[in-house]
């Protein structure tokens, strides 16, 4: 008997699309770790690791060379960390078609609004994400990614994994 993987349910996300929003923490890394562990014995789900890359305004730097130098240090930092989060969901029994890695780079308000951008283009049935660990103080005056996320995204689960 086949699966169909890419099955919708009734609100129109695929079912068992698993999307995991990281970065280079400990807390993403157990995120990572707590899908692979909960997950990766089963049949039929797909994973996307998705790395959001927050590109400050182009007045942030003297020109597009530094601007270029700074994108280029990013993205492989990025690169290092999700090849690493990859064989851990390999290793967690993920076949290799079923996971993927998604690294984007963004100009937005937040990376809240990008990881919900996201979820709904991919239409991602659960979204994974590390909380940051910042002090009650700090989440007052700055916001928090995780509480964010739970309280706008739509149509989804959303595991905050500490």
């Amino acid at each position: 008997m086949s699966i169909d993987h890419t099955k919708c349910d009734i609100t129109g996300m695929v079912e068992r699309h698993i999307m995991i929003a990281v970065d280079s923490s400990d807390n993403s890394r157990r995120a990572v770790l707590f899908v692979g562990d909960f997950f990766g014995c089963y049949e039929g789900f797909q994973v996307t690791l998705l790395h959001i890359i927050l590109e400050p305004e182009a007045t942030f730097f003297r020109d597009t060379d530094e601007r270029q130098k700074w994108l280029s240090g990013k993205l492989e930092e990025a690169k290092k960390v999700m090849d690493e989060y990859r064989h851990i969901l390999l290793d967690a029994g993920f076949p290799e078609d079923r996971v993927n890695v998604r690294i984007d780079t963004m100009r937005a308000p937040s990376v809240a609004d990008c990881i919900i951008k996201e979820q709904e283009e991919m239409k991602c049935c659960t979204i994974v994400i590390g909380r940051r660990g910042i002090s009650k103080k700090e989440e007052f005056i700055f916001g928090s990614t995780s509480n964010r996320i739970i309280h706008e995204a739509k149509k989804c689960a959303v595991l905050v994994i500490e």
